[in-house]
């Protein structure tokens, strides 16, 4: 649980910037320090143990789902069939708004469920690069589909006799709800495709469940609200269209964030420092500036589809800027690794220290995790000042023939492989996978 949560926090983070701005769009993005002390705020929840935060962005994408072009036209129509508004009393009324709104939590709730019980399935996926690159073209054809490309709808005449199931009363509100998540599914693609993915390397029933839950109710409250208490909606437009351009934007960083470690020297571009987070800030800005959002791909001069193109490019740039600085390390959290295994080894032996091996690659998503949330450890950085570590890099490029040959001969096929030696050159232990900071600082500590 604790490693999928932190591989997947800062595209979390990402999430808790964005979605408010689904729902909200304002003119312009947050200021830096505003959007440093949201993620700090959300990482301090995380790793308090306390899901509050996590659940509160679920919700916010849920109403911003509901927002889209595939739902808001339907709220006013879907309401008068199941008689909300017709409703002899306000009681009768939320009752039935929230026996609708029950219907689409039971459509979701239970995808919640099945990704965490086959959690395993995913997390084992996510260090495949070529699951990786399937998955993130996955989420760029769903932000293509966002932006217009092509549309991700059910056939009309569905749509119809979906729209008409159920009948009348609490029953036919609650069928209603169910049918509905289905003729919604085109605009819930983007963010349950992301649940389904954070929840399944999670492997937390309860909180997949929850979690699933949760954007339900947000899915459902506009629908709750207008069948309650008869409240109007603005009209449909081109706002519509501006949240769908948003969560476009949110899904090719979502793309770029799972192949990361596949991208040779994206990571390394990463600086935890203010100018960094503000580079990422402007080029969100002139995004949005350009035409990131409020600009069209469809029926407008070339000049403003170009325009628009450079805008979504100059966003995700920025996005994606963001997402590296949460991952990069705070100055001074690194092991001082060296690159010479034979200088390394003959160095341990002569001063009488241990020696730690690592074998990693661009492309080997855990040696990349094991870098950002265990070696970056301040308690392991400690620690392993009384090592000579030594990292042995088999990325594109500098993958070598030797290094190829060294890691056959600790009798190990694939990445990650951690390998400490005792002082005297005898093998003390080995790493093959992902582990958390404070399992790896005990295995640290056995080693002489």
């Amino acid at each position: 649980m604790q490693h999928a949560m932190s591989s997947l926090r800062p595209f979390l983070k990402l999430l808790a910037w964005a979605v408010p701005v689904a729902v909200l769009m304002p003119a312009a993005a947050a200021q830096a320090d505003s959007i440093e002390q949201l993620a700090s705020a959300f990482e301090g929840a995380v790793e308090g143990g306390s899901w509050t935060m996590a659940l509160g962005i679920i919700f916010l994408a849920g109403v911003a789902t509901s927002l889209t072009p595939c739902v808001y036209p339907m709220i006013v129509i879907t309401v008068s069939v199941f008689g909300a508004r017709q409703a002899e009393s306000k009681v009768q009324a939320a009752k039935l708004s929230a026996a609708f709104v029950l219907g689409i939590a039971t459509l979701f709730t239970p995808m919640g469920v099945v990704a965490a019980m086959t959690g395993g399935v995913f997390g084992a996926a996510l260090a495949n690069p070529i699951v990786l690159g399937v998955l993130a073209a996955i989420f760029l054809a769903l932000a293509a589909s966002m932006f217009g490309a092509f549309d991700l709808d059910l056939p009309s005449g569905l749509k119809n006799r979906l729209a008409m199931a159920g009948g009348v009363g609490v029953k036919g509100a609650f069928v209603l709800g169910l049918v509905n998540s289905l003729i919604a599914a085109p605009c819930t693609g983007p963010v349950v495709g992301f649940l389904l993915t954070w929840v399944g390397t999670s492997q937390n029933v309860v909180f997949g469940a929850l979690a699933f839950f949760t954007y339900s109710i947000g899915l459902g409250l506009l629908f709750f609200m207008v069948g309650t208490f008869s409240m109007g909606l603005p009209k449909s437009g081109a706002w519509l269209e501006h949240v769908k351009s948003v969560f476009g934007v949110v899904m090719v960083a979502a793309a770029i964030y799972f192949v990361r470690d596949l991208i040779p020297g994206l990571t390394d571009l990463a600086e935890r420092t203010p100018r960094f987070l503000g580079i990422g800030a402007a080029l969100v800005v002139v995004g949005i500036a350009i035409g990131a959002i409020h600009l069209s791909f469809h029926h407008t001069p070339v000049i403003t589809r170009v325009r628009k193109g450079l805008g979504v490019a100059a966003a995700v740039a920025g996005c994606t800027v963001f997402v590296l600085y949460l991952e990069a390390l705070p100055p001074g959290a690194k092991l001082k690794w060296l690159d010479d295994y034979e200088g390394a080894k003959q160095m341990a032996m002569t001063s009488g220290k241990p020696l730690l091996v690592d074998f990693g690659a661009s492309w080997c998503g855990a040696c990349g995790e094991l870098d950002r949330h265990t070696f970056a450890d301040p308690r392991v950085v400690k620690e392993g000042q009384r090592f000579i570590p030594v990292k042995i890099d088999l990325s594109p490029g500098k993958d070598t023939p030797e290094k190829q040959e060294l890691l056959t001969s600790y009798s190990h096929k694939g990445l990650p492989l951690v390998v400490l030696h005792h002082t005297t050159g005898e093998e003390a232990a080995r790493v093959t996978n992902f582990v958390p900071a404070e399992r790896f600082l005990e295995i640290m500590r056995t080693v002489q």
